[in-house]
């Protein structure tokens, strides 16, 4: 029997890339379809985060053209893993796998094919991971090789260069249902699920059209969720750096109190000023990561929702 394939496509003010885009999605499912690889029955779904362009009216004039094409939009605004986990909850019942991948045409669409071919072999998660960083700059380059090392040291299961190009399967979205939090971080989650998975590898594009809508700050922000939502390291990093500077601070005492009694003190400012500064600095770093993690406590106890959606065309109609 021939799987069902949701194409699961994040979107947001991508009214300069659609156009370019979509026809390929479409090309590709049809090139799948009559390969005998998947079914008739799949769709190329757009989610629409929020856009404050013309996306959404160009995703409905694409489902209106071509029963392929399914849209979903969301009532506001929610970020690129909530688009992303509501296209796969939405699409569970109606397919037996999904692949996720971006807009832009960044991710090679012919890693489509070898994913469906490792589906068919058994796996029902596959990552597609980047086998090179040539189109990233210099700081992009070496932050991500950063970022993924530290998150190694904090004990987080994560595969290296991959990012949210992935096949999975409908038992597996089903099985992902079950994790509630509001702090979502799919590239940590996904591991965790412990199904049969394998890696296809390709070499990212650039951009077709339009600009980039994941600034620096919007990286950071996903790296330090990465980061709390999976590990408490750097609060026991901080319990041990407390410990250290407690010891030293011990040492600094008897120091002083043995020249004191010596009679070898000596007046001064500097070295007070100076240790003063460095354990504010720690302080205020030491806040800074325990409070990142209350917020995160904080925004879970409301258990609002992830999403909310405002219109669903071409998917309800399989029901």
């Amino acid at each position: 029997m021939t799987p069902i394939l949701y194409l699961v496509i994040p979107c947001y003010n991508e009214e300069a890339v659609l156009p370019v885009t979509s026809g390929l999605f479409l090309s590709k499912i049809t090139a799948l379809t009559a390969s005998g690889a998947i079914s008739d029955r799949s769709r190329i779904v757009f989610v629409n985060d929020g856009s404050a362009d013309r996306t959404w009216d160009i995703i409905s004039g694409l489902c209106e053209k071509d029963s392929h094409y399914a849209g979903i939009a969301l009532s506001h605004n929610r970020g690129h893993q909530n688009a992303l986990i509501c296209g796969l909850m939405e699409c569970a019942d109606f397919c037996d796998i999904t692949i996720s991948l971006d807009c832009d045409g960044q991710d090679d669409i012919n890693c489509i094919d070898k994913m469906v071919e490792e589906y068919a072999k058994g796996s029902e998660i596959v990552y597609g991971v980047r086998n090179d960083r040539s189109t990233d700059s210099w700081f992009k380059r070496n932050s991500a090789e950063t970022y993924y090392g530290m998150l190694k040291f904090m004990g987080v299961d994560i595969i290296p260069d991959h990012a949210d190009y992935r096949l999975l399967s409908s038992r597996v979205i089903h099985a992902l249902s079950g994790y509630g939090e509001v702090n979502l971080f799919l590239r940590g989650i996904i591991p965790q699920l412990g199904f049969k998975s394998s890696k296809v590898y390709y070499s990212r594009a650039e951009r077709m059209a339009g600009s980039t809508h994941y600034p620096l700050a919007k990286m950071i922000a996903l790296g330090m969720d990465g980061i709390t939502s999976f590990s408490i390291k750097p609060l026991r990093m901080i319990t041990g750096l407390g410990g250290i500077i407690a010891v030293v601070s011990f040492i600094g005492i008897i120091y002083i109190i043995v020249g004191a009694a010596t009679g070898n003190t000596t007046q001064g400012w500097a070295s007070m000023t100076c240790l003063l500064c460095f354990l504010s600095g720690i302080q205020m770093i030491s806040l800074g990561v325990i409070g990142e993690y209350i917020g995160k406590i904080y925004l879970e106890t409301k258990h609002r929702p992830r999403y909310i959606v405002d219109r669903i065309i071409n998917i309800e109609e399989d029901k």
